[in-house]
């Protein structure tokens, strides 16, 4: 189907171009959402009538796109939820549960917004794409742990393996040291010529 663009359209094309895409994708989404039109006579007449409206809503957009940007790129967000000790979620985090955080961390964000290739399955820092207008995209991190305690340890630049191998390092280094003192005592010898006065 060919389709007149109302907006940019990532990997599609810019607003005016005419451009064929799958009948699905323009049904599905396109479409609906507002962002082309079927390239009929009428439509690119229409188009053509509404074309500086088009542009200058386009504009405004995306300077207010471009005030959020500045506020939050570069922004990190925690989500905790519940893993195995390989660090494997017992589930997975969606871009909804990443709108929900980024929405209670003050920012308005609709889950079509992110773009994440695959859902995240594992606990750690995950760098996403946030597409705040077409022409206007942020990176933000999301800091995924079991808990905040957890979440402060990647989030200083350590995995949670490091810190526990650490932990265990410094727990048997002490417990080494305190066998080597109890060792220390019980072979410790006795001064020459000191004797036994049982039995005196």
């Amino acid at each position: 189907m060919e389709v007149v663009l109302l907006e940019r359209v990532a990997k599609l094309g810019q607003m005016g171009e005419v451009v064929k895409v799958k009948d699905g994708f323009a049904r599905n989404f396109l479409l609906p959402q507002g962002k082309a039109l079927r390239a009929t006579d009428t439509n690119m007449k229409r188009f053509e009538e509404q074309r500086a409206q088009l542009e200058a809503r386009n504009l405004e957009a995306k300077k207010e796109a471009e005030k959020v940007a500045g506020k939050l790129d570069g922004q990190s967000f925690m989500v905790i939820r519940s893993a195995a000790e390989s660090g494997a979620l017992y589930g997975s985090v969606t871009t909804r549960d990443v709108a929900d955080v980024a929405t209670e961390g003050g920012f308005s964000l609709d889950r079509r917004q992110i773009q994440l290739d695959h859902p995240i399955k594992e606990i750690g820092l995950h760098q996403l794409t946030v597409s705040l207008h077409p022409e206007v995209d942020v990176t933000i991190t999301i800091n995924v742990a079991r808990s905040p305690e957890e979440a402060e340890i990647q989030a200083a630049g350590k995995s949670v393996q490091e810190v526990r191998a650490e932990e265990e390092a410094a727990l048997d280094a002490e417990a080494a040291a305190e066998f080597d003192i109890e060792r220390l005592f019980e072979e410790e010898p006795r001064p020459e010529g000191e004797e036994s006065r049982t039995g005196d």
